[in-house]
């Protein structure tokens, strides 16, 4: 069944009971919670409840938004009790069963963001209010996750945030209605730079290249702030286009600084593209102040360094969670996905995949899909075995807190999928930062409060 750009999966229905299925067309009214089970935006109608799967399809970020969406529907095939479970089987959590959520069954919609805020907000707003979505997920973009949480919380439905990396998601834009597992730009620079001065020295002068988005800004930001509390120096930023493809003429006025690192805040296809310019002018074999020219990759994922190739050998970086950890949790998933889809999952697939796992157990446990009900089961929970170790979901900020991989690109992989190696695992204790930080919009901050919507 197909409506519009959307294509509802899951439990198919058709004719009249299609048509029952769905919630009316929500006018976003932002109505007082009228209750527990009733009274709120798409109120579960029948023995089945619709997610909305929004990812990028296309752009710059496709290969991310495609391991999204493979592990959503081996989420919600777990939800619905069928395959292995995966990482139902380690959650620390009891609730779920493979009845789906709540005693309903799963069903789902998706969307293309198109890595564009305005394409991501339109899908989102047609799951929404014409296929009745009472959660949405998704997107590899921080500029999308921040202007589709800001729509759901207009909405009233919750929003579990999918691959989000910028501060302004929890910080200084986060809403009573989103929720992110997926660490933050902060977190990258507090695990980065004591492992980078530890290799490098802590007399270096750096050169950034950041594209131009908020993702970018938070993490420029973020990594020079404690680059330079490290001792080195920050010669230049430079903002890029998302839309670029060829950096060569942003490498090239590198070669005529004194910078001997090169801080990449790329990611997706920008970043293959811009690390692998870099090497094409020759940077990595560059001498610079008498020390190897470096090159540094903030946020890093396996898809990137599949892109990317030989050119990542040697570099750090940090990332949300790797297949190759030996946690019951990670392996699990692992194995899952593996299965059904004949390679490993990303990081993008595992936070997804946790994010729908996360939303049913609260759903659950709050006995009740009403959003500040399933939001008020979420907040300060404290849970295990989702691969990340023991993580809670602050409630000030909505924000996962857990431990931190650095990870450097490996010198001899073994296959396509062997590219990256664990260096660090950073503890939670040394990313964690107070509610109103200067880098999430200081006390001005605020959640603002639950909407259950119409």
């Amino acid at each position: 069944m197909t409506k519009s750009n959307f294509t509802r999966r899951g439990v198919m229905k058709t004719g009249a009971a299609a048509g029952a299925a769905l919630a009316t067309p929500t006018i976003f009214t932002g109505a007082v919670w009228a209750g527990a089970h009733t009274g709120f935006t798409n109120a579960p109608q029948g023995d089945t409840v619709t997610l909305g799967f929004n990812v990028p399809q296309t752009g710059p970020y496709a290969d991310e938004g495609a391991d999204e969406l493979r592990a959503y529907e081996l989420a919600v095939e777990h939800l619905n009790g069928g395959g292995d479970g995966g990482m139902i089987n380690t959650f620390s959590s009891k609730t779920l069963d493979g009845t789906g959520i709540n005693g309903k069954r799963v069903e789902y919609v998706t969307g293309d963001t198109q890595t564009k805020s305005d394409a991501a907000r339109a899908s989102a707003r047609s799951m929404i209010e014409k296929d009745g979505a009472i959660m949405i997920t998704g997107g590899s973009s921080s500029g999308v996750a921040v202007a589709v949480q800001a729509l759901c919380q207009e909405a009233g439905v919750i929003f579990m945030a999918g691959l989000t990396h910028s501060n302004d998601t929890t910080g200084k834009d986060r809403k009573a209605n989103g929720f992110r597992h997926f660490f933050n730009s902060y977190m990258s620079g507090a695990a980065l730079a004591p492992v980078l001065a530890n290799a490098y020295g802590t007399d270096r002068k750096a050169y950034h290249l950041t594209a131009d988005y908020n993702w970018g800004y938070t993490t420029e930001e973020a990594i020079t702030q404690a680059t330079e509390a490290m001792g080195w120096e920050t010669v230049n930023a430079v903002k890029t286009p998302l839309t670029q493809t060829d950096f060569s003429s942003y490498i090239a006025p590198v070669l005529q600084t004194d910078a001997d690192v090169l801080v990449l805040n790329h990611y997706g296809g920008n970043m293959v593209n811009s690390l692998t310019n870099a090497v094409q002018f020759g940077l990595r074999d560059r001498m610079v102040n008498g020390k190897n020219f470096e090159i540094v990759v903030p946020l890093y994922s396996r898809l990137m360094a599949r892109g990317a190739g030989a050119n990542v050998k040697g570099i750090f970086g940090s990332t949300n969670w790797h297949w190759s950890l030996q946690d019951e949790g990670s392996q699990a998933f692992t194995r899952s996905f593996g299965t059904k889809y004949g390679f490993p999952p990303s990081q993008a697939a595992h936070t997804c995949y946790v994010q729908t796992l996360l939303y049913a157990d609260a759903v659950n446990r709050a006995g009740s899909f009403n959003p500040c009900a399933v939001a008020e089961a979420l907040e300060d929970f404290e849970f295990d075995g989702l691969g990340n170790g023991p993580t809670l979901y602050r409630g000030a900020d909505h924000q996962c807190f857990k431990d931190v991989l650095v990870v450097r690109g490996k010198e001899n992989p073994t296959s396509e999928f062997d590219l990256l190696e664990v260096v660090e695992i950073t503890p939670v204790d040394q990313v964690t930062y107070a509610p109103d930080h200067p880098q999430m919009g200081g006390a001005e901050a605020t959640l603002g409060e639950c909407n259950p919507g119409a």
